[in-house]
């Protein structure tokens, strides 16, 4: 019988049970593919591996382990900052389309009948309308102050904005038009006879100007906006005016010494409706429209600023209420957008070219066929 074939050795195998967490770097050694190393010099003469720990960067420079360590906290500290300020800006996005969709008024719905058609106003010019009514609130006693039905227009701004133009236009509200059934009459009167939608129609029929959007101004909720967005700094002679009969009456009472003052809502409210100074009674609404525009630029260059980053979810909950307009959320981010990127334009206020008395007594301003050309091609260019 043969004799018994030696056996084979007989080997157990282990598995290495898998770890929770990675092992640290100086267990994981990184190979080294630096030129020198391919070589199969350290380049210091102990070798291939006599080199100690590293990494090798560009051109087979080695980085030491610490500054990897180094740079890579900082690249994970920059995108965490990145992350925080996207998802801070899409929750003020957020806020914004949601408050718009809730909390802003729409303009009676006679109105988009007599607007023009236009593109997106990030994207295409677009003609705006802002009136401000001084129709005064409920708790008002100011004798004969009006608190119910649309008021007489006490702002009339035209803003173009869109595609690259920046242009306004400020109206003075005791300009002379025709209003269709009651003859001249201030231009003011326009919206206390029909409301926004007279006052489209009357604005675009005298200049022969397309109008594409409207912004109302919400009195009541507007100092709320300027107080989200930190007050807004003015600067200007000494100003002292009565808003609604003063405080006496209900109303307001404004005080500013010469130089520049950082307003909160309340007196940029009075500051928009200041009509008489009384520390210049010479001024008159030239003067008011003037200080109007102003403040528009204050609020534009307040929104730009660094400080203004940090109140955006506030800044944009509160912008949507103080304003009533046929915009919807998007069409209305799209129109910020478009005012916060473009530059500042020139104030632009219709000079009148003298006066005339109306029917009932009252005084107003006219203005030349030329002048209101003029001005429109100016605005058109802007």
């Amino acid at each position: 019988m043969p004799e018994d074939r030696e056996q084979p050795p007989q080997y157990t195998r282990y598995r290495a049970r898998r770890r929770l967490l990675p092992r640290r770097e100086q267990e994981m050694p990184v190979p080294d593919r630096s030129p020198a190393a391919l070589r199969g010099d350290g380049g210091d003469g102990r070798g291939p591996r006599g080199r100690r720990g590293g990494r090798a960067g560009r051109g087979g420079a080695v980085v030491p382990r610490s500054g990897w360590r180094r740079w890579t906290t900082r690249r994970r500290v920059l995108l965490g900052l990145v992350g925080l300020i996207v998802g801070w800006l899409v929750l003020s996005l957020l806020l914004f389309l949601i408050s718009s969709h809730f909390e802003r008024t729409s303009p009676p719905g006679n109105v988009s009948s007599v607007l023009d058609p236009a593109g997106y106003p990030l994207t295409s010019a677009n003609n705006i309308l802002v009136l401000g009514s001084d129709r005064r609130q409920k708790n008002s006693k100011e004798p004969g102050a009006e608190t119910s039905g649309p008021g007489r227009s006490d702002t009339i701004m035209l803003i173009r904005t869109g595609g690259g133009h920046a242009a306004r236009l400020s109206i003075p509200r005791d300009t002379i038009v025709e209003i269709p059934g009651h003859g001249l009459q201030k231009i003011n009167a326009a919206h206390a006879y029909g409301g926004p939608a007279e006052s489209i129609s009357v604005i675009k029929n005298w200049l022969h100007l397309p109008i594409n959007h409207l912004v109302e101004v919400n009195f009541e909720n507007f100092p709320q906006l300027i107080d989200a967005m930190g007050g807004v700094d003015f600067t200007d002679g000494c100003i002292i005016s009565r808003i609604d009969g003063g405080f006496s009456r209900g109303g307001y009472t404004l005080r500013l010494r010469p130089g520049t003052h950082h307003l909160d809502g309340k007196q940029a409210l009075a500051l928009a409706r200041t009509r008489e100074n009384l520390c210049a009674p010479a001024q008159n609404d030239l003067t008011r429209q003037e200080h109007q525009q102003a403040l528009f630029n204050a609020m534009k260059s307040r929104l730009l600023s660094p400080s203004s980053f940090f109140r955006l979810p506030w800044i944009a909950w509160n912008a949507p209420p103080a304003i009533i307009s046929d915009m919807g959320g998007p069409t209305l981010l799209g129109l910020f957008t478009a005012i916060g990127t473009s530059g500042t334009p020139a104030t632009r206020v219709l000079k009148p070219s003298g006066t005339a008395t109306l029917p009932d007594g009252e005084v107003g301003l006219t203005v030349s066929e030329g002048e209101r050309r003029a001005a429109v091609a100016r605005f058109l260019s802007g």
